[in-house]
Order: structure tokens, then C-alpha cells, then sequence
């Protein structure tokens, strides 16, 4: 294996290309273009010139660099380096015989090759823009010409004065786009580019691009392409934090960072700043890197022990040289590697003695910084002045305010340093008032409410380890609880012992708390059929004493569970008021872990049940609810999956993968990611994206390869490889792949997941109808959206009498009937519609028409009418498709060409590239006339439907913040947005977008 140290990779920049695709577009089509590119040292200019010019095919490319010799520098630097590359490619005699007037005296100030130079004057200097404008505008005559201008922010007078005039002046239809960098970080106050750029900036065909930082998948992305494999969630937490997204940063950090200690190349570029100001200044600099990457002024005048007057003398110059930034009440380093690099320079000495100032000034007034801020930092400052008895105490202290605040991954950190320190201090118990197994158990519930899974059955382990059961029960049943909560959430066997075990030490009588939450936690899991008895029993026992005991999020919780055990699909509204009041005793106990899980079951009981847009809005108001509580990375991320699921039902594909990617960027546990990343896969696998699907489907299988899971994960996965191998052209494989599940899985457990399974079994070129057709007559059908998939499955199928149960006796003996979660709760409910099922199981629909071709159609359009119900798009074209066939069949061809027109709408508003093509091959096999139909109307001006959303409320008056709150999206994913929306109106500010949307009337007016 080898590390690359350049990614091969070009990630995140998509929108940048495509906008400098456009300027190319329109400069080949002789319209006037010029973009100006900024951004921080490092953050990928040059990479992006590269890999835009490098797809600029027949475009001729000029590039010329600034010198970095101050505003007084080498006149015309990169223009000289253009006209050099020019009389190397095409000869001085070529170049002068395109020089306007004949004579190339003018260009002999640029490069000797051109003789002596004219008069000197401000007719010299004229005449010399006139001659580079006049060359570059014959050379387009003859091919588009680039001319990129890079690192502006060192040009001298002379070099701005010409790209201004270049700029200005170019012909209309000159084949000319101009591209000029800088780094924006460069531009103090004073710096002589910020009113060219500002100039230049309201030129009509000038465009204005700022880099961003990758974000943390993108920063992946670039790792995985340097180090040819992905990093570990842990090596990307250190890098991105370092890095903060920075491209340079990020190779550096990986192909020259051997440990801690910054790159030498590294740490030169990011010093470089800093050693240009100041003595004073760059003092209070090393003061200030002790306080972190942001400072409070109030706290930095503690530390530094400067009056005012002195401070703020010191201050300016790094303010002006933009190595700090005012943020608020304080100042932050422009980039957490300068602060790094300034820290590292400190001495031993100096280290520990910056740091016991900081503490000291903290521990006289906590106030100067908000909660629970203050208390961390002070933790973190006495740890680095190497004092482990106040670095242990003020870290408890400080994870009790992070608990105060729900911000569990910081309480997590000061946990941890607790056992960290334990060892070094003596009386370690007796300063905190808890001992070891109390803080070992402690820490595992933090691990697990932060997601760390696999950390808090350790440290519940280890707890475990130090507890004598017999001694003290009640004490190892609370580690057993959690330990099983645990282990159940990561699909680990052993979490029903724990739970059992639990239970068996702690005592019915008298009714405690502990008895009642550990009966719920036990009536949670148990899943299988043969124990749905004992579940609601246990729920019920639980939910007795805890309202007994006065313990409103446990009798919140076990409500929960009752509701959903007896929850019916067919019957889902009479179920919403129990959740309602399970919600009502969660909000007046201010049990928000209850809220959630409320949100969860109730978004998933009514997806299940077909009610897609109920389910999507149940699990955004979740979603919003785990942000407040800090539960945003698990939580949060499970009601991501419960919102991706309607979604993609309801056909919004864009906007199912705008949560996963939100989700996905919270790094959630294992199991939820592979959730989360199957719904990017059927999207993907919908839209002939295969390599993205293969690439999905093998991080989803990757993590769900340790673990044992229920249904709702297992039957999804195995779908998923029969449609990839499908669309492999893998028929043999599938079909093989098909009746090993079939076989080897319980599908009558729950149907709700294994009517999907059975469909696509179904849908294969050589299916084993005869066993699935006995596995159907297994599986009850609850609800609307099972109605469909059944519907869906006997029009597959055929009209044939599937077999009876071998045990079958009538429909008291039917084999299973499934709650939400898949555990039976009685009777079947009948189905109607075509291929109605008798009370034994068996499949009638033979027995209703003769006509084979005509049952087909009928069949199909049940179907079609279910799904078109249901809102689903997606199925209701596929069921078209279907009918379409059979309408073709049955030599209806009228019928054939309606069926083919609606299902080719549906399929393009989708993107829903290999069903078209079925469609498409369809019709022309049929030899029916489906192109001239009118195509559906695109969205206006190219937006899509997203960005009209987002462009409705930029309308509005609305912020990115107000937004992202709105559509229940992140605030980088709005600003890409706008960003988006800017480009394709042709606009510069948000002012003008939504002075365009009035004009055309895109909304309408209140």
C-alpha cells in the first residue's frame, strides 16, 4: 500500500467546477466572463484550477503567478510569465505579427525577446495595455483562451491596474474568460487588492467564488484517496479537528505527521503570519494559545495582566493581520493550527505556568465564561499544568455541568479523565464522593447516551468486574440494565440475560423505581413470538409501579411499549391517543429520552401503516427535539431513518438525501448508519447509480458485520443484495441468493418487512413462484401499505391457487399476525381487493376470472390504485409498468400507451433512469408511440424543488439558520443552496434572487 501526498481524489468542489464551467460556456459563445476566486491559504485554489482547466479541452490556458515580494514588487510578474509561455509555444515572430500597430515595443517591458522598449510615459504604459488586450483578444480568433491569474493578493500596482483594465475593456465577444485567485485571508484592512475586488466585483460578467473548508465526509473522502483506504472514525475525529477542513492542512497532517507534532512545512506556512508582527503582539499571541482557539477579552486580560490600553495595542496588529478574529465578547485564532503551532513553541516552564494562570483566573470568577464552557476549560487547564488532584476534581465538576447541558460528548471527555487521573490521586473517592465502580458505571451511561457504544459495554463490563452480586444486587442490577440497553442498541447477543438477570436481583417488594425500570427495559426487548405474552405483561407490571413510585419516564416508557405491542396497522389512529398521553407524561416528568422514543415508534408505527406524510412529520418534530437534548448523534440519527424511510415512499429522493448525508455527518453508531446509508443505496439503485450502490451496500454490510439484528435490519440487507446482483445482471446468483433467504429466514415473523423481500423475489426473470406462494400464504397482510405489496405480489404471481398451510385450519390456525415491531397480537384482518385471501391463507384470485391476460390487468391495476393511494410514486410506476405488460398481452394498447405515459412521468420525475429504460424498451417493443408525448414541465429556471423551497424563504426575508430550522436540514446544506440558486439566476446577492422570484412570480403574493 502507498500513501499519495496528493489525493487523486478531487472531492467537494463540484459546485466551484460547474460555475467555472458555465464561465467557460459562456466565454466559447463570445459573451464577456471573469471569475474571481478567494480563499484561506491552502484550502485547494491551484487544485481547482488544475482540475478545471485540465477539462478544458480545445481552450487555450495562460497562467501567470504573483510573486510574493510585497505591494511593491516585480511589475507585471504574471503577465511576463504568460507572454513567456506564449513565445515558447507559438515564437516571438508569431506573437508580434498579432500585436495591434505592427510593433511589440510595448511588450519589450514585459520580456526582453521584443527589443527595446518605447518612450516611457503614461502613453508607454497605455500603449502596453492595449498591446497584451489586443494579443489575448486575436488569440481567441482563433480558440478560447483562459487567462488565470494566481495569488493576486501579491500583485504590485502595475499587475492590478492591468487586470483591471483586461477585465474592463475585453470585446464582448472575445472567447476570453479571465481567473484570477488570492487568498482571502491575506486581505487585511489596508491591503490594496480589497477595493479592486470590490470594483471589480460590480462589473455585470464578473463572478465572485469563495472556497469553503471541506466538511468531514469530504475531508474522509480526501484521506481515503491519500492513504488508499478509509481512515478509522478516531484517526478522522483528530484529523478533521486539527485540520478544520483545510485541504493542505489535511495532506500534511497525514503524509508528514509521524505523532502530535505539526509538520515543518506545515507549521512554517502558519507561522509566517504570526513572525511578521509585533514583538508585544506576538507575546500575547503565546498568552492567548494557552486559552484555546477562542478567548474571552475578559479573560485574556486576567491572564496577560495588561491594562486596557496595553491590551488592545497588542491586539490590533494580530486583528489587522488577521491571525485573530473578533468573535463576539472575545477573539479567535483564524485557524485552530496557528494556535497549535504557537502552543507547541511554548517551553516546559512557560506551558505549565500559562496554564495554572488560566486555572487560577477561572477558579476567582467561572462567570467570566458560560456553562458549562467554564467549567471545562477550567478541567482542561488544570490537566495541562500537570496538577492531578485539581485536574480530577474540576473534571467531575465539570462533566455535572455538561450533564446540566445534555452536551454528553463533553461530559463523556471529563468522565473519562476522571478514571484517567484515578490512580494518581490517593484519596481519589473521598474528593469526589463516589468510588471507582460508581464512576466506572456513571461513565458507561454517558458512553451510551454519546453513542459510543462499543466504550460503554466495556465500561459496564468492568464495572461488573468490581461487583459483588450477592453483597450488593440492586447495585449490579443497574449495571446489568445498562449493559443489556447497550448491547441490545449495537446488535449484540447476551443483552436478554443481562436484562433477566437484572430483574432476578432486585426484589419485588417493596415497589422500587430500579424494579420498574428494569421490567420495562425487559418488556422493550423481547421480540420473539413465543414471548409477545410475557412483554405485555412485563410492560403492564412496569408501567404499575412506576406510576406507583411516582417514576413518570418509566411509566412513560412502558406505555410506549404497551402501545406498541398492541399497536395494529389497520388500525393505527386508535393508537395515536395512547401515544399522545405517553408523550404527555414524558413532557410533564421531563423524560426527553421518552419523548424520543415516542417519536420514534409513533414516526414508524404510522410508516408502517402507509401514513407517510404523518410518519416524515413526526420524525422531523423528533429530530429538532434530539438536537435540543444533545442526542442529535443517536437518538437523533434514529429518527433520521424514521424521516429517510417516508421520504423515499413519498418519492422526495433529494430530500431523503439531505438527511442521510445530515445524519451520516454526525457519525452515529454503526447500526444506524447502515440504516440510514440503505436508503442512499435504493435511491441510487433506482437511479442506475451502481457504483454508488455497490459502494453503499458494502459500508452498510460492513457495518452490520458484527451483531446480530432483528427484522427490520436483516430483511432490508437481503433485498438489497437480490436488486444489486439483479442489477448486475446476475439473474442466477439472485434467484440463488433468493431461496437461500427464503429458506433460511423466518419471514412470518414480521410481515411488514418480509412482503418487500417476497415482491422482489417475485420480480425475478426465473422466481421460485411455487415457494413463494407458499411463503405467502404465511404472511397476514395488515394495513394499506401491506395491501399493496400483496396486491403487488399476486399480480407477480400469477392467478394460481398458492398452497394452503400444511397446518392450516381455517383462519384461527393462520401461523402469525404482526404488531409494528413484527410480534403477533392475533387474528388476521382480511384484505380486500383483487386476489383477496380465503380464511385459510390460499390465494382466490384464480378462481375469480378465467382470462389469464385480463386477471393480469385487473391485478395490475389494483395495484396501481393501492400504491397511487399510498402516494408512492416509485411502486405505483413499477405497477404500472406491470399493467402495461399485461395490457399488451391482453391487446390492449390504448390501455398499454396510458399505462406507459403516466408510468414515464412518474419515472422522470423520479431520475428513475433503469425503469425508463424498461419503459422505454417496453413501448418500443410494443412498437407504441410514448416519445411525442408533451414531457413534463421542468422546474423554472432549472431549480429544483429543494431550491425552490429554499429560495421561497430566502423570499421571505429568512437567514440560513431560519432556514435550515424551517426545512429541518443543516445550515451547510442551505448555504449550498443558495449558493446553487445564485448561479442559476445569474445573481450576486440574495437581495437580487428574491427581487428575480417577485419579477417572475415564482411565489405566490400573500
Amino acid at each position: 500500500m502507498s500513501i499519495h501526498t496528493v489525493s487523486p481524489v478531487f472531492v467537494g468542489r463540484s459546485g466551484e467546477l460547474a460555475a467555472l464551467g458555465r464561465a467557460l460556456a459562456q466565454a466559447r459563445s463570445g459573451s464577456t466572463s471573469t471569475v474571481l476566486i478567494g480563499g484561506e491559504a491552502g484550502v485547494g485554489k491551484t487544485r481547482l484550477i488544475n482540475e478545471f482547466t485540465d477539462r478544458a479541452g480545445d481552450a487555450r490556458v495562460l497562467v501567470g503567478g504573483c510573486l510574493e515580494l510585497g505591494t511593491d514588487g516585480l511589475p507585471f510578474a504574471p503577465f511576463t510569465a504568460v507572454l513567456r509561455t506564449l513565445v515558447r509555444d507559438l515564437g516571438r515572430d508569431a506573437i508580434a505579427a498579432m500585436v495591434p500597430g505592427g510593433t511589440t515595443r510595448g511588450l519589450a517591458r514585459l520580456l526582453p525577446e521584443f527589443g527595446e522598449p518605447d518612450r516611457d510615459g503614461a502613453e508607454a504604459r497605455a500603449r502596453l495595455f492595449e498591446q497584451v488586450l489586443g494579443l489575448l483578444e486575436r488569440l481567441t480568433e482563433d480558440e478560447p483562451v483562459i487567462l488565470v491569474i494566481e495569488d493576486a493578493h501579491w500583485a504590485d500596482r502595475s499587475t492590478r491596474d492591468l487586470l483591471s483594465f483586461l477585465v474592463r475593456y475585453q470585446r464582448s465577444d472575445a472567447r476570453l474568460l479571465i481567473v484570477v485567485t488570492y487568498r482571502a485571508d491575506e486581505l487585511h484592512r489596508t491591503h490594496p487588492l480589497r477595493p479592486l475586488l470590490a470594483e471589480l466585483g460590480r462589473v455585470a460578467w464578473v463572478t465572485r467564488l469563495e472556497l469553503r473548508r471541506l466538511s468531514r465526509r469530504e475531508v474522509i473522502a480526501q484521506a481515503a484517496g491519500i492513504l488508499e483506504h478509509e481512515p478509522s472514525a478516531a484517526e478522522m475525529d483528530e484529523i478533521y479537528a486539527r485540520s478544520e477542513g483545510n485541504p493542505l492542512f489535511v495532506e500534511a497532517l497525514l503524509v508528514e505527521g509521524g505523532g502530535d507534532a505539526l509538520p515543518e512545512s506545515l507549521r512554517d506556512l502558519l507561522l509566517a503570519s504570526v513572525e511578521r508582527l509585533p514583538d508585544e503582539t506576538q507575546e500575547l499571541l503565546r498568552v492567548a494559545s494557552a486559552g484555546g482557539q477562542r478567548i474571552e477579552h475578559a479573560l485574556l486580560t486576567a491572564v496577560a495582566r495588561l491594562d486596557d490600553g496595553d491590551l488592545n495595542r497588542a491586539l490590533r496588529p494580530a486583528v489587522a493581520g488577521n491571525v485573530l478574529v473578533v468573535d463576539g465578547e472575545g477573539y479567535s485564532f483564524r485557524h485552530a493550527l496557528i494556535r497549535e503551532a504557537l502552543h507547541d513553541d511554548l517551553l516546559p516552564g512557560e506551558h505549565t505556568r500559562l496554564h495554572t494562570r488560566f486555572a487560577e483566573a477561572l477558579e476567582q470568577d467561572l462567570s467570566i465564561l458560560p456553562a458549562p464552557r467554564g467549567a471545562i476549560e477550567l478541567a482542561h487547564h488544570w490537566h495541562a499544568a500537570h496538577d492531578s488532584t485539581w485536574a480530577l476534581i474540576s473534571a467531575w465538576r465539570a462533566a455535572a455541568a455538561a450533564r446540566k447541558s445534555t452536551a454528553y460528548d463533553e461530559q463523556l471527555t471529563m468522565m473519562s479523565r476522571v478514571l484517567e487521573l484515578w490512580d494518581q490521586v490517593p484519596d481519589a473517592a473521598e474528593r469526589i464522593g463516589a468510588d471507582h465502580t460508581e464512576v466506572l458505571r456513571l461513565t458507561s451511561t454517558v458512553a451510551h447516551l454519546a453513542g459510543e457504544y462499543e466504550r460503554a459495554i466495556a465500561l459496564a463490563s468492568a464495572a461488573l468486574a468490581e461487583v459483588d452480586q450477592e453483597a450488593d444486587p440492586i447495585r449490579a442490577a443497574r449495571m446489568l440494565r445498562q449493559r443489556g440497553l447497550t448491547r441490545y442498541d449495537l446488535g449484540r447477543q447476551g443483552f436478554i440475560d443481562d436484562l433477566r438477570q437484572a430483574a432476578a436481583l432486585v426484589p419485588n417488594e417493596p415497589p422500587s423505581r430500579l424494579r420498574a425500570q428494569v421490567l420495562e427495559s425487559l418488556a422493550r426487548m423481547l421480540h420473539a413470538p413465543e414471548e409477545w405474552e410475557e412483554k405485555i405483561a412485563t410492560a403492564e407490571q412496569a408501567m404499575r409501579i412506576a406510576h406507583e413510585v411516582g417514576d413518570g419516564p418509566t411509566e412513560s416508557h412502558a406505555l410506549i411499549t404497551l402501545t406498541w405491542a398492541r399497536c395494529r396497522y389497520s388500525q393505527i389512529e386508535a393508537q395515536l391517543g395512547a401515544f399522545a398521553e405517553a408523550n404527555r407524561i414524558a413532557v410533564s416528568a421531563e423524560a426527553y429520552n421518552a419523548l424520543l422514543r415516542s417519536a420514534i415508534s409513533e414516526s414508524d408505527a404510522l410508516e408502517g401503516a402507509g401514513w407517510h406524510e404523518r410518519a416524515a412529520q413526526v420524525a422531523r418534530n423528533g429530530i429538532a427535539q434530539a438536537e435540543r437534548f444533545g442526542l442529535a448523534r443517536t437518538s437523533g440519527t434514529f429518527l433520521s431513518i424514521n424521516l429517510a424511510e417516508p421520504l423515499v415512499s413519498l418519492g422526495r429522493w433529494d430530500e431523503a438525501l439531505e438527511v442521510v448525508e445530515h445524519a451520516l455527518d454526525l457519525i452515529p453508531p454503526a447500526p444506524y448508519r447502515a440504516s440510514v446509508q440503505g436508503f442512499a443505496f435504493d435511491i441510487a439503485l433506482a437511479r442506475g447509480q451502481l457504483d454508488r450502490a455497490d459502494t453503499l451496500f458494502a459500508a452498510t454490510r460492513s457495518a452490520l458485520a458484527r451483531g446480530t439484528f432483528r427484522d427490520q435490519t436483516v430483511l432490508p440487507q437481503a433485498r438489497r443484495e437480490i436488486e444489486l446482483l439483479t442489477a448486475h445482471g446476475r439473474p442466477d446468483e439472485a434467484r440463488r441468493l433468493a431461496l437461500r433467504i427464503l429458506r433460511e429466514q423466518d419471514l412470518t415473523a414480521n410481515p411488514r418487512y418480509s412482503w418487500p423481500v417476497l415482491v422482489t423475489c417475485a420480480r425475478l426473470g426465473s422466481a421460485p413462484v411455487d415457494e413463494l406462494r407458499s411463503m405467502a400464504s404465511w404472511l397476514d397482510v395488515e394495513g394499506d401499505l401491506q395491501r399493496a405489496l400483496h396486491l403487488t405480489f399476486l399480480a407477480l404471481t400469477g392467478p394460481a391457487e398458492a398452497p394452503s398451510p400444511k397446518n392450516a385450519a381455517g383462519a384461527g390456525s393462520r401461523p402469525n399476525t404482526a404488531a409494528p415491531d413484527g410480534s403477533p397480537t392475533g387474528p388476521p384482518a382480511a384484505s380486500g381487493g383483487v386476489g383477496a385471501r380465503r380464511g385459510d391463507g390460499s390465494v382466490s384470485g384464480g378462481e375469480v376470472v378465467a382470462d389469464t391476460a385480463a386477471w393480469r390487468v385487473g391485478a395490475w391495476d389494483a395495484a396501481v390504485a393501492a400504491w397511487g393511494e399510498l402516494r408512492q410514486p416509485y411502486s405505483e410506476a413499477w405497477a404500472l409498468l406491470g399493467g402495461a405488460r399485461a395490457a399488451v398481452a391482453a391487446g390492449d394498447r390504448q390501455g398499454a400507451t396510458a399505462r406507459l405515459t403516466r408510468a414515464r412521468e412518474l419515472a422522470e420525475q423520479l431520475g428513475a433512469v433503469p425503469l425508463a429504460a424498461e419503459l422505454d424498451d417496453l413501448a418500443r417493443r410494443a412498437r407504441i408511440a410514448i416519445a411525442d408525448e408533451p414531457a413534463p414541465q421542468g422546474p423554472p429556471l432549472g431549480l429544483t424543488a429543494r431550491e425552490l423551497e429554499v429560495l421561497s424563504q430566502v423570499t421571505d426575508g429568512r437567514s440560513n439558520r431560519e432556514i435550515a430550522a424551517e426545512l429541518f436540514i443543516s445550515v451547510k446544506t442551505v448555504s449550498v443552496h443558495v449558493s446553487n440558486i445564485l448561479s442559476k439566476l445569474g445573481v450576486s446577492s440574495r437581495t437580487e434572487a428574491a427581487a428575480t422570484a417577485h419579477r417572475l412570480h415564482l411565489f405566490p403574493l400573500d
